[in-house]
């Protein structure tokens, strides 16, 4: 006879503790490759502060929508707890209350009122975005994306001066490697958006805007502008479409300085590659 086979049983709470630790774990590293973003603003609806005039205009519907939303979210629980209150059924009669079935006023009033709802939803809606898509025939700076597995290359032109910055994938976009576009405050930007691969995702989050990179469409037809607020700094930068391998390591960053020292650096930088 075959020796009996003793199986072990961990207890419920060891188990338990275990899969919570597991579940830790799993999200720590599911947020690692998000260190980059920039901290969410309580008073901006968890929106990063924006650096961009276009940002402003998307913040203003964000949190216009939840207002709205919250709004309505308070009529309608109101509604519920007064339906519950004032037309349950009465444990002293046996008869049901009041009914509404087939009455028309209230049936034509339980459909305007969403409809009018959703219309001033999509008009705000389709108000912002025509303005944020909006391109102006002659900008005081181009610049030329390429997304490319697995970094970016930025072809600047502004004054008559041409600058390019060529990157590598980096785990962190304050590294040398990182490419860094340098931009001025206070000025118009176009981003022509070019990809000669597979599909990528020009992603600033202090722009609070993002749009994708597809080969086969060329920068003329797949751009769109910013105006760039006077607020100096660095901020982050990345692919926000899957692409590959070392798509976590497609980063860069946007270094907004003054109208001076941008000009220096197109003068310094012209015809040189980094």
């Amino acid at each position: 006879m075959s020796p009996t086979r003793r199986t072990e049983r961990r207890p419920l709470g060891r188990r338990r503790v275990s899969s919570a630790a597991g579940l830790a774990l799993l999200l720590a590293s599911a947020t690692a490759c998000a260190n980059d973003v920039p901290e969410a603003n309580w008073s901006q609806g968890l929106l990063p502060d924006s650096v961009t005039k276009q940002g402003e205009t998307v913040t203003n519907l964000w949190n216009g929508a939840w207002i709205a939303a919250l709004a309505t979210g308070l009529v309608v629980i109101v509604l519920i707890i007064w339906a519950c209150v004032f037309h349950r059924r009465r444990k002293t009669s046996a008869e049901l209350p009041p009914q509404v079935r087939y009455n028309l006023p209230i049936e034509i009033l339980y459909t305007l009122v969403p409809l009018v709802m959703v219309s001033v939803f999509f008009y705000f809606t389709a108000r912002d975005e025509t303005e944020i898509l909006k391109t102006s025939a002659a900008p005081a700076v181009t610049v030329h994306v390429e997304g490319f597995q697995w970094s970016w290359r930025f072809t600047t032109t502004a004054g008559g001066k041409t600058a390019r910055v060529v990157g590598m994938p980096v785990s962190d976009y304050k590294a040398a490697q990182a490419p860094e576009l340098v931009l001025p405050v206070k000025s118009q930007v176009q981003f022509k958006l070019d990809a000669d691969d597979v599909i990528h995702s020009f992603w600033v989050p202090a722009f609070m805007f993002k749009r994708d990179v597809i080969p086969g469409i060329s920068g003329e037809k797949n751009k769109f502008e910013i105006t760039t607020l006077d607020k100096p700094g660095t901020y982050a930068g990345r692919c926000a479409e899957l692409c590959g391998v070392d798509h976590s390591r497609m980063l860069f960053r946007v270094k907004l300085v003054s109208q001076a020292e941008f000009d220096q650096y197109m003068t310094t930088q012209a015809g040189s590659p980094q």
